[in-house]
């Protein structure tokens, strides 16, 4: 079957088929059919399996090869990566007529993004706050709002955005078409589809024989530790056949931190995490994309964000807090079809976390592999080339830490050197010059210690009172 046959628009037939995406995947067979009805959908598939298209191609079609200025589609996402990512999707559908789509999220200066509205965007991609933002400054409309999906509902949930949603229907005509897409379904996503969409369709793209995880994903778990992950995942990024590969770690500080080591190491790695703005976030998500970059270390804000097809690898440095969180990390590889690997790395003190992870997903891995980076399994189970180093042969030296000095040392007086001065702490206080040097208790100048070149150095300019004794009269 092809995108022909489900009666898709032939422009945009032949504007997937420039990026060779030609025959539909099964929830797109399933839904587009229903959403060029008119009919309300709840999409429900694993991530990367497509649902992009499957309500992007519907929505387009609907407004028509040529649609007159002004908001007509309204496209929620979660999160900013997202956000680029499914708007960059629908500007190559709709290439070939003259519907402009808009990507509307925060992290970004409200100008340009103010400036395509009023140029007459008809599609908005968009995170929920500045939407919200944007429609009480009255610089956007829903009012003539023709179709409104959510994507990605269930993130929505999580990120605490329900109550935002709900102001962004409200603010839509009753009349307009809604479509539903998310990779699990809990309950108040449920009762949110419920309220605001009329009489809805719920499509689960399965096969019923598969299990919560893709199958065309190998899943690979170790017990390991902490201070040997690094090098680790080194070996790993040198297995057979590794193409692009994301890394998740828990927190901020240790994706910076990571990719500083790998880098390091000789390995060409980017971060995204929430310490960096948007336009450093963006670019190193350009550059993976484009293969400048063929490692990512990224947080959970950017797993839902990552559309990439060519990933072979995930990696998580750290096991994610649940079994929703471990499948869209997981589901970053394997993309469009093709086959992946997800590797877990379980610290001891996390046992109880992969037991549930375990059980709810029914891996049947209750107990992950201890696991060092010289652990004969490693090589075989990855095809890592035996003799591997967590060092490329390009990359230099390890970095040596300069030592910092001591505190409160001889030279260094109290605790540093004043304004103008010099090492010893001999400037005056304007920074002009040397003060006189103090006699002894002798009356005499004190003598000139040698340097280490043999060289006469020049007398401290102060002398010190010891007070580790106390004073004699003789010593008086």
């Amino acid at each position: 079957m092809t995108f022909a046959d489900l009666k898709i628009d032939q422009d945009m037939v032949d504007a997937l088929a420039t990026k060779g995406i030609v025959e539909p995947f099964p929830i797109q067979e399933q839904t587009i059919p229903m959403g060029l009805a008119g009919q309300d959908i709840i999409g429900q598939a694993k991530t990367g399996t497509g649902k992009t298209l499957g309500f992007g191609l519907p929505l387009l079609q609907e407004l028509g090869i040529d649609p007159a200025p002004g908001v007509q589609a309204l496209v929620v996402v979660p999160t900013r990566e997202l956000c680029v990512q499914v708007a960059e999707d629908l500007t190559l559908a709709a290439s070939n007529r003259s519907t402009t789509v808009a990507a509307i999220y925060g992290g970004k200066a409200y100008e340009g993004q103010v400036e395509q509205i009023k140029a007459g965007a008809q599609v908005i991609v968009g995170t929920p706050g500045r939407l919200l933002d944007l429609a009480s400054q009255r610089m956007l409309s829903l009012k003539d709002i023709k179709v409104m999906v959510l994507d990605e509902a269930d993130k929505m949930l999580d990120l605490g955005f329900l109550a935002d949603i709900e102001k962004l229907f409200a603010q839509t005509p009753a009349t307009r078409h809604t479509m539903l897409f998310s990779a699990t379904m809990p309950g108040p996503i449920v009762a949110l589809a419920r309220r605001f969409m009329n009489k809805p369709i719920h499509i689960r793209a399965t096969d019923p024989n598969e299990g919560l995880t893709q199958k065309n994903i190998k899943h690979v778990v170790y017990r390991a530790h902490s201070l040997d992950k690094d090098e680790v995942i080194a070996r790993i990024l040198q297995a057979e056949g590794r193409g692009k590969t994301v890394v998740f770690t828990r927190t901020k500080r240790a994706a910076a931190k990571l990719v500083e080591e790998l880098n390091d190491r000789g390995f060409n790695a980017a971060a995204v995490h929430g310490d960096l703005n948007q336009d450093q976030r963006e670019r190193a998500m350009a550059a993976f994309k484009a293969g400048k970059k063929d490692i990512l270390i990224a947080t959970d804000v950017a797993a839902r964000g990552i559309d990439v097809n060519d990933v072979t690898h995930v990696i998580n440095h750290t096991i994610p807090d649940d079994h929703d969180t471990y499948l869209h990390r997981a589901g970053r590889t394997g993309r469009a079809g093709k086959t992946g690997i997800a590797v877990t790395f379980v610290d001891w003190d996390d046992m109880h976390k992969w037991s549930l992870i375990n059980k709810a997903l029914e891996m049947g891995i209750p107990e992950p592999m201890e696991t060092y980076s010289s652990s004969p399994h490693l090589f075989t189970d990855l095809d890592i080339p035996e003799g591997s180093k967590g060092r490329l042969k390009t990359a230099g030296p390890p970095r040596v830490r300069e030592p910092q000095a001591a505190s409160g040392s001889r030279d260094g007086g109290r605790g540093g050197q004043r304004s103008g001065g010099d090492r010893n702490g001999g400037g005056d206080r304007s920074g002009g010059g040397q003060r006189p040097a103090r006699s002894n208790s002798s009356g005499s100048a004190p003598a000139a210690a040698p340097a280490a070149d043999g060289t006469a150095r020049p007398p401290r300019s102060r002398n010190r009172t010891r007070t580790r004794r106390p004073s004699t009269p003789a010593a008086e």
